[in-house]
């Protein structure tokens, strides 16, 4: 109960002024409700049928009760909706300020099941708090006539509601770890969901490995959702079945017990049973309210388990800093990043320790073999990720978490996983108006693609010319470094000649820092220099002139001999 009462805080979290508004008119339509109940039961009973007061009394406390009602709900509603876009909106920022490394490990699928189906089950939690409030007012207004009836009986109906609402809690915690298995299980169900999408092609060309993916993994994940569902609908049908028990035992001992104990007047014992038969539909409207409450706790642990927590702000505020002037220098000293293993059968990738230095107007090859490092140094290399150990410094100043969004906008770059967005999206409109065409043309991709309003005219290409266009984003980018992971690796030869004999000189002589993962061999020579990384350390330096444009290294693998006929 201490969570679901800190979840309900943190939905009220930003809304103080309107909590106070919505409490007055919220505790104005629970008094016009005890007014209403007083003046029935009167009525009922015989008393003032013919006077105009308690006709006035009636329809005044009627019109009071919709007009409070409605305007409840109306702040209620507002507040809602506001939080709704709040929450989204801080989801969002969260994850685009999270730790790469924490992003990366839980998976595409965990990040896209909190932004849609977390954020959905939040947001039934916040639509369903107009309703909520509303209830808890007509029940505190009845209660409150209820104890003017008579205290005594209240307080006999206090001392059974909590000894029922004990065995609520059990019931509903119940509810609540059922509900978390819905969630993990929804969370392996989106992770199939996402390979089935991804990987269709291979899906249809093997019947075999079809058929077992679609009716093994995904039945079998689809059916551990519906059993965890299903046990959890049942819990909340016994809590549900629970709660009617202990309400109209409630009504069985007011009517039958409370006489025989207490000295009950007949116009008491009446306004009891109304009250309490008038309460039920707040009561099943709180019950209600228990599964989607139990939603929204299990959504915002699972965002808090992520890393995402919603109640540490928003959107990043202060000024923005500017770039490194002059010409910058990022320095490795003693620079390790390590992947913790999986397993005490899998050997955890080291790499470094790295001492190197890279300055603007210096083009690096970076070369090894798979598994070597390339890739996790790019990300280290652009602040995607930092250093466990040692440094990694820009003009001295060693990048910490406080700065490291700031070294990351020193970078442009094109990864072999890139995503290429159709908007040109926090570009200068003016750069974008005045360069854009011309890069288009360059990289041979005029014919296919315009700009149109800030954004290009189709991204549905291959994906060499969806790299081309990536490339054309980086270059509007206009940042002090460049780093391009295997850029040219779908390309044809004609546009490796460009890519390396034209655009990667030009940036150099524009005194831009470039940075290349490749295994083009015979473009070497157009460095300035050529790492190799190998089992995540550099092994060697060469000077790109040691290179010529004809140069081949040995091949690795030794022909098959033939065999003689």
């Amino acid at each position: 109960m201490m969570k679901l009462y800190r979840f309900l805080l943190f939905l009220l979290r930003d809304a103080r002024t309107m909590m106070i508004l919505m409490v007055m008119t919220g505790l104005l339509a629970g008094l016009s409700s005890v007014g209403l109940l007083a003046v029935i039961n009167k009525l009922i009973n015989g008393a003032g049928t013919t006077s105009e007061l308690f006709a006035l009394a009636f329809i005044g406390l009627a019109v009071l009760k919709v007009g409070s009602n409605y305007l409840s709900q109306l702040l209620l509603v507002t507040f809602a909706q506001k939080t709704i876009l709040k929450l989204g909106m801080d989801l969002c920022w969260k994850v685009v300020r999270a730790p790469y490394r924490t992003l990366e490990r839980r998976g595409s699928h965990e990040i896209l099941a909190t932004l849609t189906d977390d954020t959905n089950a939040l947001a039934w939690a916040v639509n369903g708090l107009p309703g909520l409030a509303i209830n808890v007012a007509i029940l505190g207004g009845c209660s409150l006539y209820l104890a003017w009836l008579s205290w005594q009986a209240f307080l006999g109906v206090v001392i059974l509601a909590v000894l029922g609402l004990l065995g609520y809690r059990q019931l509903y915690n119940r509810v609540l770890q059922s509900s978390l298995a819905v969630r993990d299980s929804k969370g392996v169900l989106f992770e199939h969901f996402r390979s089935l999408t991804e990987g269709m092609k291979e899906l249809m060309l093997h019947r075999g490995r079809r058929e077992t993916f679609v009716e093994e993994d995904i039945r079998q994940a689809a059916d551990a959702l519906r059993r965890h569902n299903l046990t959890t609908t049942k819990q909340y049908l016994v809590t549900d079945s629970w709660t009617q028990v202990l309400f109209y035992g409630l009504i069985g001992v007011i009517l039958l017990l409370f006489p025989r104990v207490l000295s009950l007047s007949g116009e008491s014992l009446t306004g009891y049973a109304f009250a309490m038969l008038y309460m039920i539909g707040p009561m099943w409207g709180l019950l209600g309210m228990v599964p989607t409450l139990s939603r929204g706790q299990v959504a915002l642990e699972k965002i808090e388990s992520l890393g995402l927590a919603l109640d540490e702000g928003g959107r990043e505020g202060g000024a923005e800093r500017p770039m490194a002037q002059g010409k910058p220098c990022v320095e490795f000293s003693n620079a390790v990043f390590a992947y913790e293993s999986k397993g005490e059968d899998e050997r955890s990738f080291r790499l470094g320790s790295l001492d190197l230095s890279i300055r603007a107007g210096e083009l690096v090859f970076i070369i090894g073999g798979n598994g070597s490092g390339k890739s996790t140094f790019v990300k280290v290399l652009t602040g995607l990720y930092l250093p466990q150990q040692g440094q990694v410094t820009l003009n001295g100043e060693a990048i910490t978490p406080a700065t490291q969004d700031w070294y990351r906008q020193h970078f442009a770059a094109v990864f072999s996983d890139f995503y290429l967005f159709k908007k040109l999206l926090g570009l200068d409109p003016s750069l974008v108006a005045s360069q854009a065409d011309g890069w288009l043309k360059t990289l041979r991709i005029d014919h296919k693609v315009r700009i149109e309003q800030g954004e290009y005219s189709t991204v549905n290409l291959s994906q060499g010319q969806r790299k081309r266009l990536a490339l054309v984003t980086a270059m509007l980018e206009d940042r002090p470094f460049y780093v391009f992971d295997e850029w040219a690796a779908d390309q044809d030869p004609q546009y490796k000649d460009v890519f390396y004999g034209e655009l990667l000189p030009n940036l150099r002589a524009r005194g831009k820092g470039v940075i290349v993962v490749t295994h083009d061999d015979r473009y070497f020579h157009v460095g300035d220099r050529v790492l190799k990384l190998d089992d995540g350390r550099i092994v060697d330096v060469s000077p790109g002139a040691a290179f010529n444009a004809t140069h081949r290294p040995p091949t690795l693998l030794k022909p098959v001999a033939r065999s003689s006929a």
